[in-house]
């Protein structure tokens, strides 16, 4: 009889206890070690095998490596001074929500392949559009709908592609569709229009306050048809990545829908405010968007990856994506009564990613998240008025999220002289950034492990390395 070396049900449980153990000590003590590994390029490799394993190893073996080589190669993201980019989230009930879709297996590309696996994703996706206060009809039970996909990337590239077969159905050729998107917005949609087969892409000028200019636009898209060129998609972001920055969404709806626009707002990290009703102003007038992201990984208890994407109206969407080869038919899908996630989304594989979302709402509650917000962005509130009222620093943009943009009234080269003593630390970790030749650091309060203390500790570099002659701070 051949042996295949299965795990028997018992040694799983066995090992799997012993895992869960060594994650639990190691988020006990993610505080005390380094936030960016001390290893050099290649270091690790080298202590890899040249070859895969001829014969199989005791698991012991295996986990033991996760001290020996896993852990001094780790970036550690949940770590409570992580305050670089924004955050991917560590909680307990997102990593057991994660351990349960992993060892259930399934695969959700339609209703028939996973029921529960689409039906939780419609519900919890549709508790979002009420936690959000996001339009009604945005919900699966309207004309509208959410999918999980894998990240705001994928998400904007989806809208992208929608954008340019609803142009191309209304008779643009190709060549001729074009993108707007502020030049504070994320790579990620400059780098999908040209996926997605755009030749033109118009990058628009910003403010004071490095939101889309609404004249710019305007002036884009007027100069466009004049040329007889064909706007087909626009971004509005609620949160840049650099600034956290905020596009004035109305208006920018305002010129989409006269002009067939496929318009999409980006609110990946921002979005999550909006749990809390305080902060709703800064998306008014999504009511005329065609579709809409945000990341829940990013700023609440929910583990990385999956990111929401939502739509006002799905049938653009399945009709652009849907292909159905013969071997993906069933009973179900011909009835009409299901959704098929296969047609939401560019992969036809997914996982079960709505079950550790499920887990993490539940866990928490609605007002377990809002605390949790509002303390990020009391923090950080804090931190810019200490930037203010600094005689060596100031702020670069406004503070409306959790994100601190500060710089050296000296200069760039006192800006990053200060970013590298705050990361020399090992304790904290920031983003140096630059706008145009304006160099800044990006203080993102947004880790789940973060408390007042650690933004305290933070400020103390701060003082003492903005002023390295003045030890009195």
């Amino acid at each position: 009889m051949t042996d295949f070396n299965e795990m028997t049900t018992e040694d799983f449980r066995r090992h799997g206890y012993a895992l869960v153990d060594w994650l639990a000590d190691y988020l006990e003590r993610v505080g005390e070690m380094n936030v960016l590994p001390q290893v050099e390029p290649g270091e690790l490799r080298d202590m890899l095998a040249d070859r895969a394993p001829e014969h199989p190893e005791d698991f012991e073996a295996i986990s033991a490596d996760l001290d020996r080589i896993v852990l001094p190669g780790l970036t550690n993201w949940a770590s409570p001074g992580w305050f670089a980019f924004f955050p991917a989230a560590v909680s307990g009930p997102s990593i057991l929500g994660d351990l349960a879709a992993a060892g259930l297996g399934q695969q959700g590309m339609l209703w028939a392949t996973s029921p529960i696996c689409t039906e939780l994703e419609t519900v919890v996706v549709d508790w979002v559009v009420d936690l959000l206060g996001l339009p009604s009809w945005w919900k699966t039970t309207d004309r509208g709908g959410g999918v999980i996909q894998q990240s705001a990337s994928d998400a904007v590239h989806t809208a992208l592609v929608v954008a340019r077969e609803e142009a191309t159905r209304r008779g643009a050729q190709p060549g001729r569709w074009v993108a707007y998107v502020s030049s504070q917005a994320h790579s990620s949609v400059e780098k999908g229009a040209k996926v997605a087969g755009f030749s033109h892409i118009r990058l628009i000028e910003v403010d004071d306050e490095y939101a889309m200019r609404i004249e710019a636009l305007q002036d884009a898209v007027q100069a466009d048809q004049d040329a007889g060129l064909v706007p087909a998609f626009v971004c509005s972001a609620v949160g840049t990545t650099a600034t956290t920055a905020v596009d004035p969404v109305r208006a920018i709806g305002e010129i989409a829908r006269p002009a067939g626009m496929w318009h999409h707002v980006d609110a990946a990290f921002a979005g999550n405010a909006m749990f809390c009703p305080e902060f709703r102003h800064h998306q008014d007038g999504l009511e005329l968007a065609d579709s809409y992201t945000v990341n829940p990984y990013k700023w609440t208890p929910v583990t990385f990856d999956g990111s929401l994407f939502y739509v006002a109206d799905r049938r653009p969407l399945i009709q652009t994506l849907s292909v159905l080869p013969e071997y993906l038919r069933n009973q179900a899908s011909e009835s009409g009564q299901v959704i098929d996630y296969r047609d939401w989304h560019v992969a036809l594989g997914r996982r079960f990613r709505s079950l550790k979302l499920w887990f993490v709402l539940r866990y928490y509650g609605a007002e377990g998240i809002r605390a949790r917000l509002r303390a990020n962005v009391e923090w950080a509130q804090q931190l810019a008025e200490r930037v203010d009222e600094h005689p060596l620093l100031e702020r670069v943009a406004p503070v409306p999220f959790s994100l601190v943009c500060l710089r050296h009234k000296d200069g760039n080269q006192a800006t990053e002289a200060l970013a590298q003593a705050i990361n020399a630390s090992g304790h904290s970790y920031v983003t140096p950034s630059r706008i145009d030749n304006l160099a800044f650091i990006r203080v993102s309060i947004a880790q789940m492990n973060t408390r007042r203390k650690h933004v305290e500790r933070l400020w103390k570099l701060i003082e003492q390395a903005a002023n390295p002659t003045d030890q009195s701070t």
